[in-house]
Order: structure tokens, then sequence, then C-alpha cells
């Protein structure tokens, strides 16, 4: 809200300033059902950055557990941050919406082993960090940050669980999104689906009442584990993120995997009775481009963290249709609009859930920084002073939500299985593919490399679920066109 004219200034940028009725109203009229927020745990800024002039501007360093970041209070820093969160937090919930916490409990803000010594390391430092098996003066690093907590320590596990129990029944929060969950797992080397930390957490009848849901990562080896989290967890699904990327910028043999993306990844999450809100899906989120940036560059721009443009992805698996950054070429900025739509029509008319980063539904741009933590200024903040392409693609994406919103066969609770429920419910299939001519693909077309464009058919009257009311569900049968190809 930094830039928000609406918002009183001494408010933007705080709490208080994200319960603004007009940004709720906002949000509202946009569609979105809950925010999920970056670390709003107290961090610290480290001190590589604030020698080149620069922040930690997405709170990653966490070393508060228990404290809302003071610099986001617009009321006082010794403690009155506490009531404007709580306030903050009553005022999404009373517009219907609610209040996710991006939570990092794999490392925290006291780096590697030359420090700097803030908290845990001076209070017990062998009962909260991993240490090296062979040479204990020095962490075992899953995170990247320097250090990763010990998830076998009894004083860890307890530090992390009454956090958790304290945002939900003192601070109200909804859910929690866990930063590098893989790291979550391991009590010694492999990520481990039967570890002390899941136990705990679904046995814990405050923490599972709420949603949980996984970054399913860390950089550790076996970190990748997209689709091994629990039944009871979402997770942030970072193949549907490449997938739909890939089948958009038109790359060969992404068809078969596209079409199991588009109805929520059972091959994934389906085996061990999941549903498909087990899948977040997502094609941007805070590390790397914004849509607009997606298209609009093949390569990052980085040079303003003042780290020689080394540091974020170098493969974006990003087109910029033929220019890269902004142009004046209509031909090129009317395609990059058209694929924007493209990528916003795939995510909301996909099974599972949604999520869309802030900021892309008026394509917001990074001028390519895919790497954005470290800048607290015009970079990343939200510039509110829309043109009529802006505003036309904030319509476009809202109408998209609300469709989604209205219609149950565009987000079931189950999985399509193909095939009718039977009974006499329909003789016609719960889903259907077909190729350009409208005919039911074969092997043959699922197998062809070029293949780029498929029509699906929902069946809106077989939906084998029934509403609050113990009603069966009936909706209106769809057809969804998808076509790849650079000719529409």
């Amino acid at each position: 809200t930094n830039l928000d004219k609406r918002v009183p200034p001494d408010i933007r940028g705080t709490y208080a300033g994200l319960a603004h009725p007009s940004v709720i109203s906002y949000l509202r009229k946009l569609g979105v059902t809950a925010i999920e927020l970056m670390p709003i745990h107290q961090f610290v800024n480290d001190s590589f950055l604030q020698n080149k002039g620069l922040s930690n501007y997405w709170g990653y360093n966490t070393i508060g557990f228990f404290a809302p970041q003071n610099s986001y209070s617009s009321s006082g820093q010794r403690g009155e941050q506490v009531n404007e969160f709580k306030s903050m937090v009553k005022a999404y919930h009373a517009a219907g919406m609610e209040v996710i916490l991006d939570v990092v409990y794999n490392h925290t803000a006291e780096g590697n082993d030359r420090g700097p010594t803030l908290s845990f390391r001076g209070i017990d430092n062998r009962a909260y960090y991993r240490l090296v098996d062979n040479d204990q003066r020095h962490y075992f690093d899953t995170t990247g940050t320097g250090n990763s907590l010990l998830m076998r320590s009894p004083k860890a596990l307890r530090l992390i669980t009454d956090s958790l129990r304290y945002w939900v029944t003192e601070m109200h929060v909804d859910g929690f999104r866990f930063d590098l969950a893989a790291t979550l797992a391991r009590q010694f080397q492999e990520v481990d689906k039967l570890s002390a930390f899941f136990d705990i957490i679904e046995q814990d009848p405050i923490i599972s009442s709420v949603k949980l849901i996984a970054e399913p990562w860390d950089i550790g080896v076996g970190g990748y584990q997209v689709g091994g989290f629990p039944p009871s967890w979402s997770e942030w699904n970072g193949r549907y993120r490449d997938c739909v990327r890939d089948f958009w910028r038109s790359q060969p043999s992404t068809l078969p995997e596209f079409a199991s993306r588009l109805m929520g990844s059972s091959d994934l999450y389906e085996q061990n009775g999941r549903k498909p809100v087990a899948s977040v899906n997502f094609i941007t989120a805070h590390d790397g481009f914004t849509m607009n940036d997606l298209v609009s560059y093949n390569e990052k721009h980085n040079e303003a963290n003042k780290e020689g443009n080394c540091d974020g992805a170098n493969d974006n698996r990003s087109w910029n249709c033929g220019v890269e950054g902004p142009t004046n070429i209509h031909d090129v900025n009317e395609l990059r609009e058209r694929q924007i739509r493209n990528l916003f029509s795939t995510l909301l008319m996909s099974q599972g859930i949604p999520m869309i980063c802030a900021g892309d539904e008026v394509m917001r741009t990074q001028k390519g920084n895919n790497n954005a933590y470290c800048q607290d200024n015009a970079i990343s903040w939200i510039s509110w002073d829309y043109n009529e392409t802006q505003r036309d693609m904030f319509d476009f994406v809202s109408k998209l939500i609300h469709l989604r919103l209205k219609h149950p066969v565009l987000h079931r609770r189950r999985f399509f299985t193909g095939r009718s429920a039977g009974d006499d419910v329909s003789d016609i299939p719960q889903v259907e593919w077909l190729d350009h001519n409208g005919t039911v693909m074969d092997m043959e077309d699922w197998s062809n490399t070029h293949a780029l464009s498929v029509m699906i058919y929902l069946n809106g009257s077989d939906i084998p679920e029934t509403d609050w009311y113990g009603t069966r569900m009936v909706d209106n049968d769809f057809i969804l066109i998808f076509n790849a190809h650079y000719e529409p």
C-alpha cells in the first residue's frame, strides 16, 4: 500500500494500511477469498544488505516467532503492533476473507557459524540448530541461509508448535504456508514423511484445524517433495507452474502433462487419498518474474541487487514475445497481453486452489528483476495509477475469478474420473478431451509432440457431490479451449 493514494499516508505499508476499507474493497471486487502474507514474524536485516544500502524486504530472516514485525505498525513499535495486527485480521474476517501467514521455521536470522549471535545460538546452540556430525563447529544447512533448525530436538519442536498455536488462538489467523517445508521433515539426513514434526502437527487439535500449506522443497539432497506431504496438507505445485509456463511458450511434448495439471494433478496427489485442494496452483509468486515480466523478458535483470546480476534463477521458462523489456511495438504488446490472459485463464479454469501474486492482475512489473528480496522501493511496490490496459486486465481477471466461484464444475472437490458416475445421473463422461476438430483424442493425438491445442468438455450434470444443504450439485456444462499456437 506504499503507493496507494486512497490510503492515508501515515498508515501506508502497515497492518492498518492493509486493513483500510479501500484495500479490502479492491480485493473483494477482484474476488479474493484469502490473503497470504509474506513473513510478518519479527525479522532483522542482514548486515551485507545494509552495507549496500539495501534491506531485507521479503522478511525471510526471522528472529521472533511470537511477535508481529514492529516496522509494519503505524500505532507504535513497543507492543502496539499486536493489537494493530489483530484488528487487521478482524477486518478481513468481517469482509469474508481468510488470513494465511507465510512462516519461516526452517532457519533463523542467526546465519552460519560466524553469526550473528542474537538469540537461540546463545541460549542452546546444539538444541536448536543442526550441526555437522563430525565437526560441530559448523552448521548442516539445507536452506541456503547458513543454518537449519534441528527438527528432532524437543526444544525446537516445542518452539514451532507453541508459535503456531499462538498465532491461531491469540492472533486468529486461518492457516500457514511453511517456507522450505521439506527441511521441517528432516529429522536426520533425509526427508522423512513419518517425522516427529508431521506427527505433532497431525495430533495437535489446534494446529491441525487450520489450513496447512507446504512449499514442498528445500536445497538439500532429495529435497524436492512435490506430492509427498500428508493428506491434510496442501502444496505449492511447482510442477504446475513449470508445465503451464512451458505450454504457453509452445514447448514440445507438454500437452499430456498440461492436461493433468489442469485437472488438479491427480498423478501427484490422488494415490494417498488426497483431493484436488492438495494442489495450490500458481504461475508466479514472490520468487521469480511477475506475470508481466514473464512475457516481457527472456533474461533476469537483477543489477539493482548489487550482486553483479549473479543472484536469482537463470531458467525462468519465460518468453519476451520478441523484444526484451518495454517496447512501443503494438503487435508485441498485444501479444504480451494475450499471453497474460492465457495464463490467467489457465490458472482460474484449473482444478485445485489458484494463487495469484499481488499486482499481477494489473500487470505489475519488477523491470525484469526475478529476485527482488532486497528491493523495498518502487521495483517491488504496486503502482495504483493504472492505465486503461491495466484496468482492462483487472476486469478480465475479476470476471474469471467470479466465474470460477459461481460454477462448482470448475473447482470440484474430487478428481475427475473420465467416466460417468453411474446411477441415473448421466451416460456422458465427466470429462472428455477433444482435438481441434472436436473429435475425441486417441493415443496418437496424445503422443503428438507438436500438439499445442486441446478442447475439454466438463460435464456439469455429473458432479458426485452435494452442497451445504445436502442437495446434489448440478452445474452448466463447459467446453474449455486452449490454443498455444502463435496464430489464434
